[in-house]
């Protein structure tokens, strides 16, 4: 027995010791000094002892003045931007509160002053301090990607950094919302990402065939508000073929370079992986989807206030430089923007394309965004359970 152990066994023991008549006593010192290895005359003073009554111990209070950001308006204010931006890191979500403020007072309450001002200049460690009761951990997927035995060489693998200063290259990547299981067909969803902005584009296909795959290509590309310029992927079946190459590289006006990643190297595509994460599995989670009559609703979903939330309001972060020091690397960021904000600031994006964005981000309002999107999920899910439902009836 180790010491708590010990200290645990004789609170018990001896308040029964104290209440047993002498016979008694003498058994339970015998199982005291047996059980704990005890010499009996210390068994028979340490139990002879007054019983000691443990009182719960005050909480100490915080030395120093206290925090400023106890407010419980701040703090709803803070919670309530969070949840609704989909659980974004504190960086992020610093940067996020500007966007979210004004919509937030005109959608839910208004702020004190003092309160607005604290909100703005909030650190991300406060953050972090404030909503660390409320997180919760995630669940992982399953791997899905399988080589593609054609086109091996006709694919390059990119071994040189696109010139990420001009939007236009994307990484692209598959999600299999499979379940537990990989067996039969069930919904697939595709997501591109560009390296130079972050704009991000999501869509739903029924299998991973290269039909479905290409037509939610082209409804990707006709919905970016910049050409397509380069595509990356990883070294899966449904990209490795010669419809896609062909689609790519032939019969266009500009043609787009085609890529892959290193094979077993999932960091080649750091950026759509997680995007995986953070705009298709916190949407649709971890649940088995093998219904194609939801494939419209979530194409519908993914094409318009998904997209518009990810692209418009929430921020994300791009790398400024990695420096090896000795075995470790140190990284710094520029500082958290959404894709909307990098397009605005890009010489590469004409002003028409601009003022277009601009009217299109004035004209929404980002809670009303996720109610929209919370109202289309449920529709999804309900739709995708009744029909389940009807199917195993038949």
């Amino acid at each position: 027995m180790n010491l708590s152990e010990k200290k645990a066994y004789f609170t018990s023991i001896q308040a029964r010791y104290k209440a047993a008549k002498s016979p008694a006593k003498s058994i339970i010192l015998d199982e005291f000094c047996q059980v704990c290895g005890y010499n009996r005359k210390y068994a028979i003073r340490k139990l002879a002892k007054p019983i000691r009554k443990y009182r719960k111990q005050p909480e100490k209070k915080k030395s120093g003045r206290p925090s400023p950001y106890q407010s419980p308006g701040l703090f709803n204010a803070l919670k309530k931007i969070w949840l609704a931006t989909d659980q974004i890191c504190s960086k992020k979500l610093k940067a996020a509160i500007p966007l979210w403020l004004n919509h937030y007072e005109a959608s839910i309450e208004l702020l004190s002053a003092e309160d607005r001002m604290k909100l703005l200049k909030i650190s991300p460690a406060t953050i972090d301090r404030l909503l660390q009761k409320i997180k919760s951990s995630a669940l992982k997927g399953r791997c899905t990607t399988r080589p593609g035995k054609l086109l091996r060489n006709q694919i390059p693998i990119r071994t040189e950094a696109w010139d990420i200063k001009i939007p236009g290259f994307m990484e692209a990547d598959t999600v299999a919302h499979c379940g537990n299981s990989l067996a039969g067909d069930f919904v697939w969803s595709l997501t591109m990402v560009d390296y130079a902005s972050g704009w991000t584009e999501c869509r739903a296909t029924w299998n991973k065939g290269s039909h479905g795959v290409i037509t939610q290509i082209k409804a990707i590309e006709q919905a970016l508000p910049f050409p397509l310029r380069g595509f990356d992927c990883d070294n899966g079946s449904e990209f490795l073929n010669y419809h896609l190459l062909k689609f790519l590289q032939e019969n266009r006006k500009n043609i787009v370079e085609f890529t892959r990643s290193r094979p077993y190297k999932k960091n080649d595509n750091a950026h759509v992986e997680q995007k995986n994460w953070s705009h298709v599995r916190q949407l649709l989670g971890y649940d088995r989807i093998d219904n194609p009559a939801v494939l419209g609703l979530i194409n519908d979903l993914y094409a318009h206030e998904c997209s518009w939330m990810n692209n418009f309001f929430i921020p994300n972060q791009k790398i400024k430089s990695k420096t090896r020091i000795n075995s470790k690397y140190k990284k710094t960021y520029h500082a958290p923007q959404t894709p909307y904000q990098r397009l605005m600031e890009s010489e590469h994006i004409d002003q028409q394309t601009k003022l277009a964005l601009k009217d299109q981000y004035l004209s929404m309002n980002p809670f009303a965004l996720r109610q929209q999107i919370e109202r289309k999920l449920r529709l999804v899910f309900t739709h995708h359970r009744v029909t389940s439902i009807m199917s195993q009836r038949i």
